[in-house]
């Protein structure tokens, strides 16, 4: 493996891609079964697919934050005020750009970021677990990150794609030894979504550890502490930004996001209103089966998370996936967002891709075969259904 400080040779781009294509190739094959699939479900159920992807739940808020920018807000009977202000705005700036320099609509404008962000996010994933672990595991890790069962949201017009494409090329960048590049890339992910803080985290960490190596080696040249110190200060003004701007606007100071947050009952309370949620499940015998299938995925996460300690996955990796299963599982609302919070975690899918390219490749398509066809039947039905909160 190669270390935190030491970049690797920079392959030409063009090679870069052609080695990443059969992971891109079979990305885009999952993925458009999911969307051939959604829109037969959908027509057969008298809605719209496309209305569906650009045009329902965060997506709306993102579409009116480009449209109108800040101060929207909903008054509920119960007295909560869901304010536009809890959207991170790269999204939004992005979708107000395309419509302003094309006949998009701001819409439209947000699906063709999140496709192009999709395909950098699975170009992202596999640098990463080709890097830690050679070419076929990268392709198996774009394939199973493609293949979750929430893996539709990939196509919507929501921040997850794009969070995930910034997160994962900045982690590239601070494996490889990137440290400007890590830190701006790290920059932009905490204007995306609030989860940016792992991206920061990792990369201080990350960061940190390698000075501190050095207090015993220090290098011959003193370039490198200046980039990796650049860059630790480069990563965090992104959140860090708009979390100030919005207190300011509040006029609530610092705190003031959190203030905004509160108004859409979402928090950190280390996960005690999600324990509450999935007890309750287990109250009637119907809903019991919900519990159990609760209690199922949270073991498989961190099972996921146990065995990537062990395989050796590199800090920046695990600090990172840490804190974003940390902040999914530990918000105190929308619990049914768990499974799409967590998404933006590839590392923790590092472990079953492994598996699965220990396979032979005859068997390991009929595994993702199978599981694409399941996955794209139950992103279509989610979709039609309940979908994303």
């Amino acid at each position: 493996m190669t270390d935190l400080e030491t970049p690797l040779v920079t392959r030409p781009r063009a090679g870069a891609l052609r080695r990443a294509a059969p992971a891109l190739l079979g990305y885009v094959a999952v993925r458009g079964l999911g969307l051939i699939t959604l829109a037969v479900w959908s027509a057969a159920n008298g809605k719209s697919a496309h209305t569906l992807l650009s045009a329902r739940w965060d997506s709306l808020w993102y579409t009116r934050v480009a449209e109108l920018g800040y101060g929207y807000e909903v008054r509920l009977p119960n007295g909560d005020v869901h304010s536009n202000l809890a959207f991170f705005p790269l999204l939004p700036w992005l979708e107000r750009l395309i419509h302003a320099l094309s006949p998009l609509s701001y819409a439209d404008a947000g699906l063709l970021v999140s496709t192009l962000a999709s395909l950098a996010a699975a170009w992202g994933v596999f640098a990463v677990a080709d890097h830690v672990y050679g070419t076929r595991a990268g392709v198996c890790a774009v394939l199973v990150w493609a293949l979750l069962p929430v893996g539709v949201v990939q196509s919507m017009a929501y921040s997850e794609s794009l969070f995930t494409a910034l997160a994962a090329w900045s982690l590239y960048a601070v494996l490889t030894g990137r440290w400007l590049t890590a830190g701006l890339l790290a920059a932009l992910a905490g204007l995306t979504r609030p989860v940016g803080a792992a991206v920061v985290a990792a990369m201080w960490v990350a960061a940190i550890a390698s000075f501190v190596r050095e207090r015993s080696a220090p290098p011959a040249g003193g370039a490198p502490r200046w980039r990796r110190a650049l860059g630790m200060l480069l990563a965090p003004l992104g959140a860090a930004g708009y979390v100030l701007w919005v207190g300011h606007r509040t006029g609530d100071g610092p705190l003031g996001y959190l203030d905004v947050q509160a108004g859409w009952r979402n928090g950190f309370d280390g996960g005690y209103a999600f324990a509450r949620f999935a007890g309750d499940k287990f109250t009637s015998f119907p809903s019991a089966l919900a519990g159990i299938g609760i209690v199922v995925g949270v073991a498989l996460v961190i099972w996921l998370y146990v065995v990537g300690v062990r395989q050796g996955q590199p800090l920046p990796l695990l600090v990172y996936s840490g804190v974003v299963v940390a902040l999914a599982l530990c918000a105190s609302s929308y619990f049914g967002s768990k499974p799409r919070l967590l998404m933006p975690a590839f590392p923790l899918l590092l472990p079953l891709a492994l598996a699965l390219s220990r396979l032979r490749t005859s068997r390991s398509a009929l595994v993702a075969g199978g599981v694409a066809v399941a996955s794209a039947v139950y992103g279509a039905f989610w979709l039609n259904g309940s979908g994303p909160p």
